[in-house]
């Protein structure tokens, strides 16, 4: 199966903020800062970093150690500063490792005078910006997280958000954006980097995949994530009682945080042993993991949607509050979400796939048009 180099793309109306994709060079060289809070800020910032710095763009990042992120920001090469870690599922915990952190960020960044921050939502950045009177842009493609809540705080004037134009208009606008700072890219958050992505076959002896194997990636749902759903987790019971009645399929495990592998190893302790089932010991491209599993099932986000930009089948096993990419993918065909133990039956294949051949394109609109955005707000408002 072929995968999709730039799909989906979702064609614009005529009231559409999407900018043409352009080149736009500046007459002055722009320092922009970058805050990476969660693992899937690695593989999206990574073209755009590279393109910010083609244009003449000095670009600062900072990087909380949680969930492999130092561990895939230094796979990728950056150049980063650490600051801050993660403080538990508890609430209030959650608001307490906010505010430290961004006490931590404040005197970092204040010494690197940054004329703009961007990030996929973080929280530390867009409260740390506020506070430093520096403009920012969220990258969004989940419109019910509970983070956006920071956007709405502060001066409104300094604050973009950017989002895929699947996504409406409506809910930032109750946050009390201005309607001309919300702005749209095409495609989904994962056409910016999956266009640029080269399968590496030395992963398989890496992980001592057989050719008789049939490979699923799996990523369990966000357990300690404010939008988790137990229900969630029967669902995951049921996929691993299906694999146990099938002893081609090889489990490829990415936990989520120490202690949800540990309670994995423990539960699923004899697939451990055979290595049916296994975790990959040190932090992989996930593109890459993906490209050689004939089946994704993920508890939500950013997993899925590569998968789905591969074309590679993918299952969601999440059971929060769907969102606009993830219910137009289900749409077109390219996620299949399974919502009951019923659904693990009846609508799981489990079917190998031919991963001998990737298209790189060296080029997404997505990307092009995520850039543009960012620099006609330094041209304008800086």
């Amino acid at each position: 199966m072929a995968p999709h180099s730039n799909a989906p793309v979702i064609e614009a109306d005529e009231k559409s903020n999407t900018a043409p994709p352009s080149r736009r060079p500046s007459g002055r060289r722009y320092k922009v800062w970058i805050d990476l809070e969660n693992s899937p800020h690695i593989p999206f910032f990574d073209p755009i970093i590279r393109e910010l710095k083609a244009q003449g763009c000095d670009v600062v990042l900072t990087a909380r150690d949680c969930f492999q992120v130092c561990e895939l920001a230094d796979l990728a090469g950056f150049d980063y500063k650490t600051i801050g870690h993660h403080y538990g599922k508890n609430r209030l915990a959650k608001v307490y490792g906010l505010g430290v952190r961004v006490m931590q960020l404040v005197p970092f960044v204040l010494g690197q005078k940054p004329d703009i921050s961007v990030s996929h939502g973080s929280r530390s950045l867009i409260v740390a910006s506020g506070l430093m009177g520096i403009p920012t842009v969220m990258i969004s493609d989940y419109e019910h997280a509970d983070s956006h809540f920071t956007i709405s705080m502060g001066n409104r004037r300094k604050k973009w958000v950017l989002t895929p134009e699947v996504i409406p208009a409506r809910p930032y606008e109750n946050m009390g954006l201005l309607p001309e700072r919300i702005l749209h890219y095409p495609g989904i958050k994962e056409d910016v980097y999956v266009p640029f992505f080269q399968p590496d076959p030395a992963l398989k002896q890496e992980l001592g995949i057989a050719p008789s194997d049939l490979v699923v990636t799996l990523r369990p749902p966000a357990t300690e994530a404010h939008y988790h759903n137990p229900e969630s987790e029967k669902l995951l019971a049921e996929v691993f009682a299906m694999f146990a009645e099938h002893p081609e399929v090889k489990t490829i495990v990415l936990p989520r945080t120490a202690k949800q592998e540990a309670e994995l190893r423990h539960t699923y302790a004899d697939g451990f042993a055979s290595g049916r089932i296994m975790v990959p010991p040190h932090a992989v491209n996930g593109l890459n993991l993906i490209w050689y599993s004939d089946v994704v099932i993920s508890g939500g986000g950013t997993m899925n949607r590569e998968a789905a930009a591969l074309g590679i089948p993918v299952y969601s096993l999440f059971r929060g509050k769907l969102g606009a990419v993830d219910h137009y993918l289900s749409t077109v065909g390219k996620l299949t979400l399974l919502s009951s133990v019923a659904d693990v039956r009846s609508k799981l294949r489990l079917v190998r796939r031919d991963n001998s051949q990737a298209v790189r394109t060296n080029r997404s609109d997505s990307l092009d048009t995520v850039v543009s955005q960012i620099f006609e707000i330094l041209q304008a408002k800086v």
